[in-house]
């Protein structure tokens, strides 16, 4: 397991579950993920040291988390070496990579975005063209969001373009793929601003829920957005191998992506494994393979909320060394707590980022998850701990 986020922790809690699994290993990984095996200090951004780290423990598959490592060539990297990675190649990355080459694909494929604007008029969204960690999306509903948006996306340092603003329901939409076959998860929603009402700044996600009342177009979304974006992908020599995320809008017009991810999303994968009742390790696996055959994914009729709890100044900064208590009394309730920002310092853990923890409950529907959820998280205690109070409500 590539990575070190609640993202995953979620995926290496999910995988430990496999009666196929031998042994994990993570690089670099966190805490959370040293009770589930093993943790190695390389960082998910050295190419050279996960390949020789993965060819020293002869591991039979590669999970990558993270975007970055993935759009800068990481998993070419392994396949070159001999190793098995899920992930898509850094040319199939791109869609995730620039926002300008996934508007190309989009328009090629014939799948429904946002419009793109000549100049930026309000209301309109700016966006930043490369990498952001979720934070380089502006929503811009007058003169003075605009600018202050242009002089934030400045700092990011990469090119950046505008799009009419859509108006609807979020969605995120999680597919397994080989190359030309995807196979769909349950969908999610996610909350992306720092505080309660969705006010604040973007984030990279302060809470999520699944499933959403719009999973039963699950399987047309994917027909319809999912696959003619992998046709368009291999037709340019660039199939994609991976979880490919659509982020949509379900407008009155019909759906619209939003933006397409090249990885599992974080918080949605905290909320939509725990409802994955069948084994995901071979689903991967043949994923990576290049063949997703016969395995079923199989769903139960539960409802996921999770809930991220962040450092006090997140997302402008975050926090390190604080204590972190309640985490024990948290799961003895029942919920899940996948650890992102934390660290062990002398056999004490701490916080070590912005988002800390996600804290995860699921029920047999949302007011139940969503109970769970919220009486664990009150468990959990480190100095200046927030989180948002409305996430599936």
């Amino acid at each position: 397991m590539v990575g070190s986020g609640g993202r995953e922790h979620a995926l290496a809690w999910k995988i430990a579950q496999s009666p196929r699994l031998e042994e994990l290993h993570a690089a670099p990984g966190n805490p959370g993920i040293a009770q589930l095996g093993s943790c190695h200090p390389v960082l998910a951004e050295d190419g050279d040291g996960v390949l020789a780290l993965a060819r020293s423990l002869r591991v039979d598959l590669v999970v990558v988390g993270p975007e970055a490592p993935l759009v800068a060539g990481l998993a070419d990297r392994l396949r070159r070496g001999g190793v098995p990675v899920f992930g898509p190649s850094a040319a199939a990355a791109r869609i995730e990579g620039s926002k300008a080459f996934s508007k190309e694909v989009l328009d090629r494929a014939g799948v429904p975005t946002a419009r793109a604007l000549p100049i930026a008029s309000p209301p309109c969204v700016v966006k930043s063209d490369g990498l952001a960690t979720g934070k380089g999306v502006f929503v811009c509903l007058d003169d003075d969001e605009l600018q202050a948006a242009l002089a934030e996306v400045r700092t990011l340092g990469t090119r950046f373009l505008f799009e009419e603003l859509l108006e609807g329901q979020e969605l995120s939409v999680f597919a397994v793929c080989d190359g030309r076959r995807a196979l769909p998860l349950a969908a999610a929603r996610d909350f992306k601003r720092a505080r309660d009402g969705d006010a604040g700044p973007n984030t990279g996600g302060m809470g999520a829920f699944s499933p959403v009342p719009e999973s039963p177009l699950l399987e047309r979304l994917v027909a319809e957005i999912h696959r003619p974006v992998l046709a368009e992908l291999a037709s340019r020599g660039a199939p994609f191998s991976g979880l490919l995320y659509a982020g949509l809008m379900l407008t009155a017009d019909g759906p619209r992506v939003l933006e397409f991810n090249c990885r599992f999303g974080d918080p949605e994968t905290q909320a939509v494994l725990p409802l994955i009742s069948s084994d995901m390790l071979p689903v991967i696996a043949e994923a990576a393979a290049g063949d997703l055959g016969s395995t079923p994914i199989e769903l139960s009729d539960d409802t996921a909320v999770t809930v991220v709890v962040a450092a006090k100044d997140y997302p402008a900064s975050g926090d390190a060394g604080s204590p972190i208590t309640g985490i024990e009394e948290a799961t003895k309730l029942g919920a899940l707590v996948f650890h992102a920002g934390t660290a062990e310092r002398d056999h004490t853990l701490v916080t070590s980022g912005g988002r800390i923890l996600s804290v995860t409950g699921v029920g047999r529907d949302l007011a139940a998850a969503r109970e769970l959820a919220y009486a664990a998280v009150e468990r959990i205690s480190f100095p200046g701990a927030r989180y948002r109070r409305d996430i599936g409500g």
